[in-house]
């Protein structure tokens, strides 16, 4: 892939240019964090340390979307391998769907301690460092701890997504636990407008102790002990013993090949394979229009649809599935999935494959390291429970299993949800290009797809793919298109029967960056501009 462009020649003019760098970059949606990463790989870390450093920092920075009680996934290039971790924590033992219906639940809650699993992100530095690190936790965790210490002016974006947190925490949850979110994230009485500074004595003291413990604190220590008590004083669900049963897992990344280069993802719990399923559809066609034609836009909602009816019917704990992930991404399957795509939107229905809230961040070193990492609370901070005195606030992951207990996806004790988390990362005949990734719950997959097909069929360059206008599937036949189509481009997909709506905000559109390495070790980064985040190059 060339990364030579002529930026005078772009079709969608970007909003900011590419950037590139040689001896190490770091790409995410927090300039101070992105720095940070930098920073250590300067100080003689790689790119592992410095995904690392990135993520605690991003902790602090943008507690709206991450926090000690995160869920994490990423891939790793590591010395001419990719490596593929599996950070995502399982339901307490407790947590049955009995125990839910037995309280009037008739669907997962999405606040307060049901939603509750473990936390699997801090597990799982612990994995990417005990493998790979090179640095002490003292000086990855180094730039956390000073801006919880002393603070950080908060952004607009960031400022945003704060208060839309507050409103819902004050209607959701109770006040015994509001108060607690309250005092860590709001202590003035208020969330931090932008431009006013925001600090947390508490996530510092954590940061030390889980610097101290090699991150086993939080499992089995005094954090753990922190947790387990205060979930049995206010009915929570999650005990000390889940948390020392808990481990973060290596797996085998999966992937497809997509007219010359293979897209890799997380095998499941994530849905990855939802953005692999879409483009072995897409490429059982040729496009003679480029991104903004209605033909292209109709054929990727419609390859979108099947490929996520079938993600949301299949996909599970890998324990609990009933097809195989090798099923789903079949070619075969995929040329019967596009023979049903025509001219007119058709209602989402799932196959048979048997038959044939989110951070994220890229870093890379000089070495030709490169790092793809996701990390998420889910829903903004999470389930809205913080843990008093440790500045953790737990996720809220088990909002998306489902009550249906014939489903595979159905809650149940020690069990991991479908996950909506996925780091992407491409290569081509056996060498990397570079990690990627776009942040945004369930619009993650369709970001990815229309990433990876703005730079391979629409030869746009990473910064141009980035900032192209998108598309969504929301669900049933509703769809968003966001502002930068032609603007007769809503009608002419009403005309095929889809139910269109005209985004004016691009938040919901994915947040999303990515590093790119040419045979000649030139890195390239960009960065979403709905995100408001940097790429640090060095």
């Amino acid at each position: 892939m060339n990364f030579c462009y002529d930026v005078l020649n772009y079709k969608y003019p970007s909003r900011r240019e590419v950037v590139y760098g040689r001896k190490g970059m770091v790409c995410t949606s927090q300039s101070l964090a992105a720095q940070a990463g930098l920073d250590i790989i300067k100080a003689g870390g790689n790119a592992v340390d410095a995904a690392l450093a990135t993520a605690a920092c991003m902790i602090v920075l943008e507690p709206t979307s991450n926090g000690f009680g995160s869920d994490a996934f990423a891939q790793v290039w590591m010395d001419g391998k990719l490596y593929g971790l599996n950070a995502s924590g399982f339901s307490p033992a407790l947590l049955t769907r009995e125990a839910l219906m037995d309280k009037g639940y008739e669907q997962m809650p999405k606040f307060g301690w049901e939603p509750v699993t473990v936390p699997g992100a801090v597990s799982g530095w612990k994995k990417l460092h005990d493998r790979f690190g090179t640095l002490s936790w003292e000086k990855i965790f180094e730039p956390a701890i000073r801006y919880a210490e002393e603070g950080y002016v908060v952004t607009p974006v960031i400022s945003k997504m704060w208060r839309q947190a507050w409103d819902d925490y004050e209607e959701s949850l109770s006040p015994e636990l509001f108060e607690e979110w309250r005092k860590v994230f709001a202590p003035d009485g208020h969330t931090p407008r932008a431009g006013e500074i925001w600090s947390s004595k508490a996530h510092a003291e954590t940061f030390r102790e889980l610097a101290a413990t090699d991150c086993e604190s939080l499992y089995r220590g005094r954090l753990a002990d922190e947790i387990d008590s205060y979930s049995r004083t206010t009915s929570g669900y999650l005990r000390k013993g889940d948390l020392v049963a808990y481990e973060a897992e290596w797996v085998q990344p999966v992937s497809t090949s997509y007219r010359g280069y293979d897209v890799w993802e997380i095998p499941p719990n994530g849905h990855g394979i939802v953005a692999l399923m879409a483009l072995n559809i897409m490429e059982c066609m040729q496009f003679a229009a480029g991104h903004d034609s209605e033909e292209v836009v109709h054929r990727q909602l419609e390859a979108m649809k099947l490929a996520y009816s079938d993600g949301q019917q299949y996909i599970a704990d890998p324990r609990s599935m009933k097809v195989t992930t090798e099923q789903m991404l079949s070619k075969v399957y995929a040329a019967y999935r596009a023979a049903n795509i025509g001219q007119r939107a058709a209602k989402p229905q799932y196959g048979n494959p048997a038959s044939g809230g989110t951070i994220y961040l890229c870093t890379a070193d000089g070495a030709g390291n490169m790092v793809s990492f996701i990390q998420s609370n889910y829903c903004n901070f999470g389930s809205g429970i913080v843990v008093p005195k440790t500045g953790i606030a737990l996720q809220n992951r088990g909002f998306n299993f489902y009550m249906d207990p014939e489903s595979a996806n159905c809650v149940g004790p020690h069990k991991k949800t479908y996950h909506t988390i996925i780091p992407g990362f491409l290569t081509r005949n056996g060498k990397a290009i570079g990690p990627f990734g776009v942040m945004g719950g369930f619009m993650q997959p369709q970001g990815h797809v229309q990433v990876m097909m703005n730079l391979i069929d629409f030869h746009m360059n990473p910064q141009e793919a980035l900032d192209a206008p998108r598309w969504q599937w929301t669900g049933d036949m509703n769809i968003e298109i966001e502002q930068g189509f032609p603007m007769d481009m809503a009608g002419r997909l009403k005309a095929r029967g889809h139910h269109v709506t005209v985004a004016t905000d691009s938040m919901d559109f994915g947040r999303g960056q990515l590093i790119f390495r040419d045979e000649n070790g030139i890195l390239t980064g960009a960065t979403e501009p709905r995100a408001g985040g940097a790429v640090a190059a060095w």
